[in-house]
C-alpha cells in the first residue's frame, strides 16, 4: 500500500516537473535570443558610429559658398579669442572673406566682431588680408560691425576696414600688448622648497615663476612688447588716418563705450549689420560666409589646443596677446 502511494505520488509529480523543465528551457532560449538581439543592436550602433565619424572627418569645411543667385551683403563673423586653431582662426577668417568677395553677387562685406582679441600674429594676418581685398577689389566696401566687444586684436582687424559701426554700449579699444605670469619665490622660501632649473642657454628659463626676476630679461621682454605695440599703433593709424583724435590715452590699453569711441575717432557711427547693409551697402539681403570647422576637426583641435596649453604651462613659457 505504501509502495502504491509512493508510485502514485511520483506519477502525479511528473507533469509538474516536465512543466518546470519546459519553462526553464524556454526561458533559456528566450534569454539567448535577447542576448543575440542586443549584440546585433550594439554592433549596428558601433558601425553607425564609425560611419558617422568617418563622414564628419571627411566632410569639407562648411561655409564654402557656390555663387549665389541674387545680390547680397556678405557677412563674416569673428567671435571669441583670435588664435590659431580656434573658431577665430586667421586662415578660416581669410578664407571666409575671400569666398565672399569672389562671389559675383556680393555687393559689400561686413565683418561682425565680438572678440576680446588674441594673437597679434593672427590679427595681423587678417588685417593685411582686408587691406589686400581693398586693393584688389576697390569697388567692394568693407565694414566692421561691433557687437558687445571689439578689443585689442579685434580692433586691430577692424581698423583695416572702411568704417567701423558700434552699439552705444559696445566696448572698444585696448590698443596694447600684454605678457603675464606669476612669481612664487617668497612662497617657496616659506615652504622650504628648493627650485632646481637646468637650461642650455643662459636665458632659456626666463620668466620662470619659481625664479627671481632677472633685470636683463625684464628689459628684453619690455622691448619686445614695445616693438609689437608700435606695430599695432602703426596699423591703427594707417587704417584710421585723420579720423583719430589727438588723445594721449588712445594707445594706452584703455577701452571705451561705443558712443565715446566715436568721439575719439576709434569708430565711425552707431549701427548694426542690418542697418549697415541697408544704408551703406544698399543691399539688405544678407548671406553668411563664415566658414565653420567640421565637428571632428573642432574636437581634435580643441583637444590639441588643450594639450598645447598644458605643455605651455609646464614649460612656463608665456604667450604674447593683444588682450
Amino acid at each position: 500500500m505504501a509502495f502504491f502511494n509512493k508510485q502514485t505520488a511520483v506519477q502525479s509529480n511528473q507533469p509538474w516537473e516536465r512543466s518546470v523543465l519546459e519553462k526553464v528551457a524556454l526561458a533559456s532560449i528566450e534569454e539567448q535570443r535577447r542576448a543575440r538581439r542586443w549584440s546585433t543592436f550594439f554592433k549596428l550602433l558601433f558601425i553607425g558610429y564609425i560611419v558617422t565619424i568617418s563622414l564628419i572627418a571627411l566632410s569639407p569645411m562648411s561655409g564654402s559658398h557656390s555663387p549665389t543667385s541674387g545680390s547680397h551683403t556678405a557677412v563674416v563673423d569673428i567671435r571669441g579669442i583670435i588664435m590659431a586653431g580656434a573658431e577665430a582662426d586667421a586662415e578660416r577668417i581669410i578664407e571666409s572673406m575671400q569666398n565672399a568677395v569672389d562671389d559675383p553677387n556680393t555687393k559689400g562685406l561686413i565683418i561682425r566682431l565680438n572678440t576680446p582679441g588674441g594673437s597679434p600674429v593672427q590679427s595681423s594676418y587678417v588685417y593685411q588680408a582686408i587691406r589686400d581685398i581693398k586693393t584688389n577689389h576697390p569697388e567692394m566696401p568693407v565694414y566692421a560691425v561691433v557687437e558687445d566687444l571689439c578689443a585689442s586684436g579685434g580692433y586691430y582687424i577692424a581698423s583695416a576696414t572702411d568704417k567701423i559701426f558700434v552699439n552705444e554700449s559696445s566696448i572698444v579699444g585696448s590698443i596694447g600688448v600684454v605678457m603675464n605670469g606669476f612669481g612664487f619665490t617668497e612662497a617657496m622660501k616659506t615652504l622650504g622648497i628648493e627650485r632646481r632649473l637646468y637650461t642650455a642657454g643662459s636665458h632659456k628659463g626666463f620668466l620662470d615663476p619659481f625664479s627671481k626676476v632677472n633685470n636683463d630679461e625684464k628689459s628684453h621682454v619690455q622691448k619686445m612688447l614695445n616693438d609689437i605695440h608700435q606695430e599695432f599703433i602703426k596699423a591703427v593709424k594707417l587704417g584710421r588716418g585723420d579720423r583719430l583724435k589727438n588723445n594721449p590715452d588712445l594707445f594706452t590699453g584703455l577701452v571705451w563705450a561705443g558712443s565715446e569711441s566715436i568721439n575719439l575717432g576709434l569708430t565711425d557711427a552707431i549701427g548694426n549689420v542690418k542697418s549697415v547693409a541697408k544704408n551703406e551697402v544698399g543691399e539688405e539681403n544678407l548671406v553668411d560666409f563664415t566658414a565653420q570647422q567640421p565637428l571632428f576637426e573642432r574636437i581634435a583641435k580643441s583637444m590639441g589646443a588643450t594639450m598645447a596649453e598644458f605643455a605651455l604651462h609646464l614649460s612656463s613659457v608665456k604667450s604674447v596677446n593683444l588682450f
